[in-house]
């Protein structure tokens, strides 16, 4: 950095430890990111008037950057984690992480790229019972169930019907975490699966 870390510390009693924690997660923030021009971290509890029940810690974190800056400060949640300063402290560090990747990427033009979805038919399907099982073009068989099918689409579906579908492992082996019944236009010489 092009200037040394500032932390302040409101209505909080300055610690080695803290501080050693602050330097320590903004040290793995510089690798990943080394043009970050400054840093400015705010430590803050309630005042002693505003301490209703129990401590609720804010963490602010400023990062300037060569095209903008990222800020990281909102009143946490009521809740445990933020009861603890170290794990105030490590939360907004992950925050700040986060949207720093994002301004990373937005400046370089990236994009997240997702997986084309995979294509399939309908092999088998058990409508009563609710399921049935797709037949991929490499002849591996994937269960999916009515509630994978998008947009209440299972009861329209038949054997042989063409779907693009999102592939994870279930309990019992791969199975369709999402179904999408692909539509099906009219073409010269028969009908045809858009998209193909």
């Amino acid at each position: 950095m092009e200037t040394p870390l500032q932390l302040t510390w409101i209505h909080v009693d300055p610690s080695e430890a803290v501080e050693a924690l602050v330097r320590k997660e903004m040290a793995r923030i510089e690798r990943f990111h080394a043009r970050i021009t400054g840093c400015a971290v705010t430590l803050e509890a309630p005042s002693v008037h505003h301490r209703h029940s129990g401590t609720q810690y804010r963490v602010r974190i400023e990062l300037t950057l060569p095209h903008g800056k990222v800020v990281v400060g909102r009143d946490p949640p009521k809740s445990r984690m933020h009861a603890d300063l170290y794990a105030a402290v490590k939360t907004a560090f992950r925050e700040a992480l986060r949207q720093l990747e994002d301004h990373v990427r937005r400046i370089d033009g990236r994009v997240k790229r997702h997986a084309p979805a995979a294509r399939a038919v309908v092999d088998r399907l058990f409508a009563a019972e609710g399921y049935g099982f797709l037949r991929t073009p490499d002849g591996r068989e994937i269960y999916f169930n009515a509630r994978s099918v998008l947009h209440g689409g299972f009861a329209r579906l038949q054997v042989g019907s063409a779907v693009r579908f999102a592939e994870e492992l279930g309990d019992e082996g791969p199975q369709a975490s999402t179904v999408s019944p692909v539509r099906r236009r009219l073409q010269r010489g028969g009908l045809r699966a858009a998209g193909t």
